[in-house]
């Protein structure tokens, strides 16, 4: 199977002009919106409406480095990175959550000044009637970037789209606390500034958390999995599909590994023919690329065999800890005996084998039993 990412050609060329068109219309909007904001928040003396500015302009830098890691990620493979360069979307998308969190923390800094050494804002009709406007410019472009995003699977995108949408709550809380100003003479702009803030550190934070998620590997998507494995086993010679991992290099790039139960009796032709079909197969429903098919054999003409197997299976899976026996097979002429057991993060894997080991020892001694530990991929 080639190991191309799946988005070429057309379709790889229009999610980047989507990103790029996206991430322009976001940057000249923001840009807008930070002149405006930063002139009334000078001429008014309001910090709430500085800070606001500021968080603007950030999002626009934000826009300028997800274009930037869009065309350093759409680079072809290459001898030293086979595999492409998609995950530096991922890091420009990092670099975009420092770029909020340090705003935060900027912001929080200013705003705290602002308490301790509080000034008397000064704000005008117009300067209420661009703050209004600029929330609702703030919502419509959040659910536009979103919604981009979320089509062609940028993780900057619905970051920055998300993050569009708090500034519009933002935004309004500082009209808001205007209003009351000018209502009742009671300023609230350092204490609003710090609720900002807040809000910002909070989304950069968050943005760190998961696209350090993405970058550190997590586990596999339930529904993605159980997909994969349906469409595995409805073939009738795969009895069960096992230790099924997906290695993502960028988005819409991803790849996995798997192993496959089969008769003892297929021949090495039936096999490469099966995986093949099942590679395309998956491709087709899931666009995931099936890089790594290993095997399990299992008896079909050993009557003990069986009666062994199912014994091993009750006395393993009587432990909490052994989550699933699986790639059982015995080899009755040279007295071994061999299987996989998926133990939970409960006990250290090594300890597990070493009880299993001892048990198989005890009730079959004249065998030689081979125990691996998998990883808890379970869905």
């Amino acid at each position: 199977m080639d190991n191309q990412n799946p988005l070429m050609g057309a379709d790889k060329a229009n999610r980047d002009s989507i990103i790029i068109r996206t991430s322009v219309i976001g940057i000249l909007t923001n840009v807008l919106l930070a002149s405006f904001k930063a002139f009334i928040g000078i001429v008014s003396n309001s910090i709430a409406v500085t800070l606001d500015a500021v968080n603007n302009l950030s999002d626009a830098l934000s826009s300028v480095i997800t274009i930037a890691g869009t065309k350093l990620a759409g680079k072809p493979p290459d001898k030293e990175h086979p595999f492409g360069y998609g995950r530096i979307e991922y890091l420009s998308a990092l670099v975009v959550a420092g770029i909020v969190l340090y705003a935060g923390i900027t912001a929080a800094v200013e705003s705290v000044k602002k308490m301790i050494w509080p000034e008397v804002p000064d704000y005008s009709i117009t300067a209420l009637a661009i703050i209004g406007a600029a929330v609702i410019v703030k919502v419509v472009l959040g659910k536009f970037v979103k919604a981009q995003g979320e089509k062609v699977n940028s993780g900057s995108l619905v970051a920055s789209g998300s993050d569009a949408l708090f500034d519009a709550i933002l935004s309004l809380s500082v009209l808001v606390s205007a209003i009351i100003f000018i209502a009742t003479g009671i300023s609230l702009e350092a204490y609003v500034g710090a609720v900002i803030s807040g809000f910002i550190i909070k989304s950069g934070i968050d943005m760190i958390k998961d696209t350090l998620d993405e970058i550190l590997g997590k586990r596999t998507d339930k529904k993605i999995s159980r997909q994969i494995k349906a469409l595995l086993t409805a073939e009738p010679e795969v009895r069960g599909a096992y230790d099924l991992s997906l290695y993502n290099y960028g988005p819409d790039k991803d790849l996995a590994s798997v192993h496959m139960e089969l008769p003892d009796n297929m021949s090495v032709k039936e096999v490469d023919s099966l995986t093949r079909r099942l590679q395309a197969k998956v491709f087709k429903e899931t666009g995931i690329i099936l890089v790594g098919v290993g095997v399990y054999s299992y008896n079909t003409e050993d009557n003990e065999a069986t009666r062994i197997r199912d014994d091993v299976i009750k006395r393993v899976l009587a432990h909490d800890w052994a989550l699933q026996l699986h790639g059982f097979y015995l080899d009755e002429a040279a007295k071994t005996m061999r299987f996989d057991v998926v133990i939970s993060f409960d006990i250290p894997h090594q300890e597990g084998v070493k009880i299993l080991q001892k048990e198989m020892k005890e009730a079959y001694p004249h065998y030689d039993v081979q125990i691996v530990a998998d990883v808890d991929l379970s869905d």
